[in-house]
Formats: C-alpha cells, sequence, structure tokens
C-alpha cells in the first residue's frame, strides 16, 4: 500500500502550518516523522486522514485520491491512531477496539464470533487482554494509548498513520508498542518524538521544521548532529548502537555545549 502526498499545504488563521508538502511513502516501509513542536506534524497527518481540508494538495493510497473514497472504504485501507482522542460518552475497553472492526461489518452475515476474536487478539498483543470490561474512561493515560493501538490494529487495514503512539507510555511499552508495529505487514507513517526509538524502528526518516519537509533518509543519513542541531537548537553525540547498529543520539547538556 503505497503512500502518495502532493503539495499539501494547511493555514490557520493565515499562517501556514504546512506548506506544499510533498511526500512518498513506499509500501511495506516503516516511516517516522521527526521535528520540533510546533512544525506542523500533527497538522499534516490530520490532512492525510482527513480531519483537516488542506487548502491544496492531494494524498493518494495507490494511484487513488482519498478524496474519492467514502469513509468505509478509507477505513479498509487506512488506520488510524491520532495524539487526541476525544471521547464523548464511556465504554468498554472492548467496545472501544471493537470500534476498529466497523468498516468491515455488514448488517446481516457477519460472523460476530469472529470479530470478537480478532479483538482479543488484538488486546493480548498490546498486553490489555485482562481489561475488557473496564470502563475506558477509568484508564490511566499509558492504558489508554494502548487500546488504542489495539483498535487501531483490529482494523486490519494495509496502511497505518499515527501521531506519537508512544505518548503516554513508559519506556518498556514504548518499545513494545513500537515492535509490535513494526512486525506487522503493514505501511506505516508515525510522528516519532524519541529520536533515539525512530532510530531503531524506522526505515525512513523524514525531517520537518517549519511547515516543510527538509529532508528524507534512512536514519543513518538524517541522525547526525548538523541534523539534529538545525532541527532542535541542541547539540548530540551520535555514535552506534553495538546490538542494531542503528545511530544512538546522545544529547550534550546546554552547560557543555560549546
Amino acid at each position: 500500500m503505497k503512500l502518495d502526498i502532493q503539495n499539501i499545504t494547511y493555514s490557520i488563521n493565515g499562517k501556514v502550518i504546512v506548506d506544499g508538502v510533498s511526500l512518498g511513502i513506499e509500501e511495506g516501509t516503516f516511516v517516522g516523522l521527526v521535528g520540533p513542536n510546533g512544525c506542523g506534524k500533527s497538522t499534516l497527518l490530520k490532512s492525510i486522514y482527513r480531519t483537516y481540508q488542506p487548502e491544496s494538495g492531494v494524498v493518494y493510497i495507490d494511484g487513488k485520491s482519498t478524496d474519492d473514497m467514502s469513509n468505509r472504504e478509507l477505513a479498509r485501507e487506512m488506520s488510524v491512531m491520532q495524539q487526541e482522542n476525544v471521547v464523548e460518552f464511556d465504554m468498554t475497553v472492548f467496545d472501544m477496539v471493537m470500534l476498529g472492526r466497523f468498516a468491515h461489518q455488514k448488517m446481516f452475515g457477519n460472523d460476530m464470533l469472529h470479530e470478537r476474536e480478532l479483538v482479543r487478539e488484538a488486546l493480548k498483543e498490546v498486553g490489555m487482554e485482562s481489561y475488557e470490561e473496564r470502563s475506558f474512561l477509568s484508564l490511566s493515560g499509558g492504558e489508554k494509548q494502548r487500546t488504542l493501538v489495539a483498535r487501531a490494529l483490529v482494523q486490519n487495514a494495509p496502511l497505518i498513520i499515527l501521531d506519537e503512539p508512544t505518548n503516554h507510555l513508559d519506556i518498556g511499552y514504548q518499545y513494545q508498542i513500537m515492535s509490535i508495529l513494526k512486525k506487522q505487514n503493514l505501511t506505516v507513517f508515525s510522528s516519532v518524538h524519541d529520536l533515539n526509538i525512530a532510530s531503531c524502528y524506522c526505515d525512513r526518516i523524514v525531517l520537518m521544521k517549519a511547515g516543510k519537509i527538509v529532508d528524507v533518509g534512512t536514519p543513518e543519513e538524517m541522525f547526525v548532529p548538523e541534523k539534529i542541531r538545525y532541527l532542535f537548537g541542541v547539540n548530540t553525540q551520535v555514535t552506534h548502537n553495538p546490538i542494531t547498529g542503528k545511530p544512538n543520539i546522545v544529547f550534550i547538556p546546554s552547560d557543555n555545549q560549546t
């Protein structure tokens, strides 16, 4: 499932937030979107999955414009995990994850036993199998996040868009969730806050600043001190993880910077 983004522009009150972004994401790759807060990452993702309607530009999935897809058709092709999830009424964890199956369900003849088993498998994969009957609103931030990852996975779409999926998670679950996502046979486009997690799991890195894509490449190509300093204004030392061989970023405290 290939994702093509062509010339996306989005403004709020006359201020350009995403400025003519074009990007191609190849089928089966795990691509991380990296940049400072306020650079337009979430706005770009929302423009892709149609929460926002951009002023210009088109998003294609395997050559078909998302503007020509119904909501149900789009949900079969793309699952989404947003950074903010406003729940207007409470429901059980099981029912929250079951919402991910709506695009596949029919009014008559659907195998609900099979649907329920898919939900249970997704909950087990994120370590939430004992929470089925818990109220979603009663969960901690990390438990809610894992539930929403399960909902995105059970949707069984070949493309998944995530906005900082490890937000609110402790370090153990951060790596668990990224490992789960990595092993899926999916095309993944995700904003990532932690550069070392992005380095460990992403095939490609997209650098974004001030609404524009500034560079795209492998973690080895993107995570070098000069580019990190340009994005975030901090000095770093980049070594290589002795086990994975991936770049390992060490941040230098400001009082030690020269």
